[in-house]
């Protein structure tokens, strides 16, 4: 059935923003955007959050008008997310620069250590440390490209200012401390047992990210429950929600008793922070979508 027409208005300043016609009731959120960017060049898509009301929550692109309650001559809020930017851009450009930056400063340059520092001995430490930083940027860079499939095409551009700031700044902070001259390398034991544990959770955040692009059907938005495969490193989805944020924490508190290096821990924990915060509201999330969601914690098992 074709509804005569919907009012959209500005869901910040309550104003009236056009009206649609030609919406039927089994339109979607979607063709209501595609409807505004008509009107409004500027507010494509990706850029645009419908509302049914003026705080309410984001409705999906796949909703269908009737099942959500539009009516004709119903008013509907559209927040304008700001410019935005692909997901895979912002990925690359978070993981290559600490890729780059860190090898630049593996190099000892003069810039930072001065002309005699390339002359002064480098211990296996930090021949290692150089190594297990590569391998998971290097890792994070193939999975942005052949792993990942992501439910939001786009972020706001903003947080790609933001985001490489925090990951290039603080991959300078720990670069310039392990491969100083006067960096000082635990023993032996330490770095070879940390490093077996860096392995291991670089291995198990790579099976929980295959695991979790299994789940979703090339070119579609569905979402189930994820659970174990076959793989032994994915059983912690039986303790976890989101057990990729549990190997990455493993990861960066590995390397961190690898270089017993105060700049990497503190990158663990401020890492940490953040990942809890997102694994609490994805949990929060599962339990709300799915009424049979099992029993599991956030992000560490039986505590959190």
């Amino acid at each position: 059935m074709e509804l005569e027409k919907i009012d959209i208005y500005n869901a910040k300043s309550g104003k009236f923003v056009t009206s649609l016609f030609g919406l039927k009731s089994n339109s979607t959120i979607l063709d209501v955007k595609k409807a505004v960017h008509k009107h409004k060049s500027v507010m494509y898509p990706d850029r645009q959050e419908v509302r049914l009301e003026q705080k309410g929550k984001g409705q999906k692109d796949s909703d269908v008008l009737e099942k959500i309650g539009v009516k004709s001559h119903d008013k509907i809020y559209v927040k304008d997310l700001g410019p935005q930017i692909g997901w895979t851009t912002v990925f690359l450009a978070e993981y290559a620069g600490p890729l780059a930056i860190y090898l630049w400063l593996y190099q000892r340059p003069w810039l930072f250590y001065g002309d005699k520092a390339v002359l002064e001995p480098v211990s296996m430490c930090t021949h290692i440390a150089a190594g297990c930083w590569s391998f998971h940027y290097a890792k994070r860079i193939f999975e942005t490209l052949f792993i990942h499939r992501f439910s939001h095409g786009t972020m706001p551009v903003f947080n790609l200012f933001k985001n490489c700031g925090y990951y290039w700044g603080f991959t300078a902070y720990v670069a310039y401390h392990v491969n100083h001259p006067l960096f000082t390398a635990p023993s032996d034991l330490q770095v070879y047992s940390s490093l077996a544990v860096f392995v291991l959770c670089e291995l198990g955040n790579f099976s929980i990210h295959v695991a979790l692009r299994n789940l979703r059907p090339p070119g579609t938005k569905e979402r189930k429950i994820p659970y174990p495969d076959s793989n032994p490193l994915t059983m912690l989805f039986n303790t976890v929600s989101c057990p990729n944020y549990t190997y990455e924490f493993g990861t960066w508190l590995a390397f961190t008793t690898m270089t017993q290096c105060l700049p990497a821990g503190m990158f663990a924990l401020c890492g940490f922070y953040q990942m809890a915060v997102w694994a609490m509201g994805k949990h929060r999330n599962y339990k709300k979508e799915f009424k049979n969601y099992p029993r599991r914690k956030a992000i560490i098992p039986f505590l959190l």
